[in-house]
C-alpha cells in the first residue's frame, strides 16, 4: 500500500481571500465537479468551514452512489485547510488546499495523498485513477478559471 500524491497549481487572477471564500464553501464543490460524476452534497446547508468539521457527501463514480464524509483536519484562513476522507471511495485520502499571494492574483495549490483501496487489486488500477484525477482537477481548473475571471 504505497502513498500516491496528486499536485496541481493555478494561478487565479483574484485577491487570495476572495479565492480562498470560494474553495471554504463546500457547496462549490458540486461546480467545481464534472456532472458525470454526480456529486452532491448531503450536509445541509449552511456548512460552517472549521477545523472539526464534518461534511457528507454522494458521488457516483461509473454510476454507482457511494457516500464520502470527510473531516476537516486544519483550517487557516486565508492560507491553507486540509480535509482527511472518513468514508469513501480510497483507503486513505488527504487533501491540503493551499493559497499564496502571487503576482496577478492566488496561486492555488492541491495537494492530495492517497492509497487506492482493495491492496495488490487496487494497485492494478493505479494508473487509471491517477488519470482520472487529472481530468477531474482538470475540469476543476477550466470551471474556477470561468467562475473567478
Amino acid at each position: 500500500m504505497s502513498v500516491k500524491i496528486f499536485l496541481r497549481e493555478q494561478l487565479l487572477p483574484r485577491p487570495r481571500a476572495e479565492v480562498f471564500r470560494f474553495f471554504e464553501t463546500p457547496e462549490n464543490l458540486a461546480r467545481l465537479t464534472p456532472p458525470r460524476l454526480g456529486f452532491e452534497v448531503l450536509t445541509p446547508s449552511p456548512i460552517r468551514m472549521r477545523e472539526g468539521a464534518l461534511i457528507d457527501y454522494r458521488v457516483r463514480p461509473l454510476g454507482f452512489p457511494q457516500r464520502w464524509t470527510t473531516y476537516i483536519e486544519s483550517y487557516d484562513p486565508p492560507r491553507r485547510f486540509s480535509d482527511v476522507q472518513l468514508r469513501g471511495p480510497y483507503a486513505y485520502w488527504h487533501h491540503t488546499h493551499t493559497f499564496e499571494e502571487a503576482l496577478g492574483g492566488t496561486k492555488m495549490t492541491d495537494e492530495v495523498r492517497y492509497i487506492l483501496p482493495y491492496g495488490p487489486f487496487g494497485a492494478l488500477a493505479a494508473p487509471l485513477i491517477a488519470a482520472e484525477l487529472a481530468r477531474i482537477f482538470a475540469f476543476r481548473a477550466k470551471t474556477v478559471a470561468a467562475l473567478l475571471r
